[in-house]
């Protein structure tokens, strides 16, 4: 099974129904060697089909296996940033809150063993460039469950989050402004166990 072979199936995958994306993604299921090019494809920036590998990449991870994302995290948290189009960075922004909520998750876990500082660094540089860049909903949404989840553990975070909610992001779609608000909500309850 090659990259070739994964480029033929994902250019099979017309929409991003469920069966569609569930498909490809037992393909990969079945053949875990493909997963490295599943995830080089969701790279290939200003190739269309990495829309499609980005879409069954977060698929597996969401519905089947989150830590097979955690041997190409180097791969994952550098390129995350260059990702062009809006189709591929809500799949990857949802694998990235997936990651903070394991990361958090009193279960202990393989993503609390693996996720370095730099691996969260490089997460929260991505999340807050897309925060302050025109993006879809699910977009923010995922992303400012992350970077309060993040902000937990650094002090920085939850300020400048809470600064972006306040002055743009609650001034935005109804949906943005509910889970804005929700997050404040988060911010606020967390500064107060700390006081």
């Amino acid at each position: 099974m090659s990259i070739e072979f994964l480029t033929e199936q994902l250019q099979l995958v017309e929409n991003a129904k469920r069966e569609n994306r569930q498909r490809v993604a037992n393909i990969v299921l079945e053949n875990k060697n493909l997963f490295k090019y599943l995830v080089a494809i969701t790279f290939k920036v200003d190739d269309k089909i990495s829309i499609k590998a980005a879409w069954i990449l977060e698929w597996i991870c969401t519905h089947h296996h989150l830590e097979w994302i955690l041997p190409h995290l180097d791969e994952f948290s550098t390129r995350i940033s260059t990702l062009k189009f809006d189709s591929s960075i809500r799949p990857c922004a949802k694998i990235c809150e997936h990651l903070a909520t394991a990361y958090y998750s009193k279960t202990e876990n393989d993503v609390q063993k693996t996720l370095t500082e730099n691996y969260i660094k490089l997460i929260v540089e991505a999340g807050f460039d897309w925060l302050i860049t025109p993006q879809k909903i699910a977009v923010r949404a995922y992303t400012m469950n992350t970077l309060y989840l993040f902000g937990l553990e650094q002090d920085w975070i939850h300020p400048e989050l809470k600064h972006l909610i306040e002055t743009k992001i609650i001034h935005e779609s109804k949906g943005c402004k509910a889970r804005g608000k929700h997050v404040l909500l988060l911010i606020e309850k967390h500064q107060k166990t700390r006081l």
